[in-house]
């Protein structure tokens, strides 16, 4: 089945890979704010041909509704949760990008029997106070998603060049204005307004990390970094399992995975290969 009815919502989620004693690991990908598991594409099939792959649409994102709920991190989280628990997944390695790693994060946090293992890449945590309630304010308009259009097209790669780079820009456009506005504007909100803090601005935030008792590799880009005011020792110093690291890549945006698939898919399967026995 790929639609389930998972709090009041009806979510769309594909499930690949490898049964029985060859499944290896289970992995959850969780797309960011206005996108969805689409996302993945790169992923999906080169993960799958050793991993159990379970790849959902957020409420409210895709081809998943939005009929009842929040959306906040929490909000995804528990329906993550609970599809899981329907699929009979055994304890995941959860790969989020951007606002996804957010919800990765309190899924190891707040779910931590459900969660092996975390793949941070470009998550949308670790700013500078001053940052969200600027942010959250900006969504405060009539038309939330040319924000969210000019807010995210600010970290794509613009240096990239060729069709392949123009699509991907069109296509993450295109995606956000095919959003219901409203929830362009709570996603967003979601994110950076006073109740989300503790999930994404430092120093708060730095506490919250510090909860995931599980291995966690973070991935980010150079401009990304250096945008928040952190580097690339910030998030792997606040992991409590020795077999953390953090990678930072030079030249890529916000999708890097979409950039550089083969580069991307070889780190992560490799850091997954290495992940010590649960």
């Amino acid at each position: 089945m790929t639609y389930t009815m998972i709090n009041g919502n009806r979510l769309f989620h594909t499930d690949e890979g490898p049964a029985g004693d060859r499944a290896g690991e289970t992995l959850l990908l969780v797309h960011g704010g206005t996108c969805d598991s689409h996302d993945w594409s790169a992923q999906i099939g080169a993960f799958a041909t050793r991993h159990r792959v379970i790849a959902p649409d957020l409420r409210g994102h895709g081809r998943s509704t939005a009929l009842t709920g929040g959306m906040r991190p929490r909000d995804f989280a528990a329906d993550l949760a609970k599809l899981l628990e329907n699929v009979d997944a055994p304890p995941v390695v959860v790969v989020g990008h951007s606002m996804g790693a957010v919800v990765a994060s309190v899924l190891a946090v707040e779910y931590p029997s459900l969660v092996r293992a975390v793949v941070a890449v470009e998550p949308s945590y670790g700013f500078e106070a001053q940052f969200a309630p600027q942010l959250a304010a900006a969504f405060r308009v009539p038309d939330p998603a040319g924000t969210a259009v000019a807010v995210l097209g600010g970290l794509e790669n613009l240096a990239a060049d060729g069709p392949d780079a123009d699509a991907l820009r069109v296509w993450h456009r295109r995606r956000i204005l095919g959003m219901d506005p409203m929830t362009v504007r709570d996603v967003f909100q979601g994110l950076f307004d006073e109740a989300a803090v503790a999930l994404t601005v430092r120093p708060g935030v730095e506490s919250y990390l510090s909860r995931r008792a599980c291995p966690v590799l973070s991935l980010s880009a150079t401009a990304s970094l250096k945008a928040k005011g952190v580097d690339g020792n910030w998030e792997e110093a606040l992991s409590r399992h020795p077999y953390s690291a953090s990678a930072v890549l030079e030249g890529v945006g916000h999708w890097l995975f979409q950039e550089r698939p083969a580069e991307f898919n070889a780190l992560v399967m490799g850091w997954i290969d290495g992940l010590p026995p649960a």
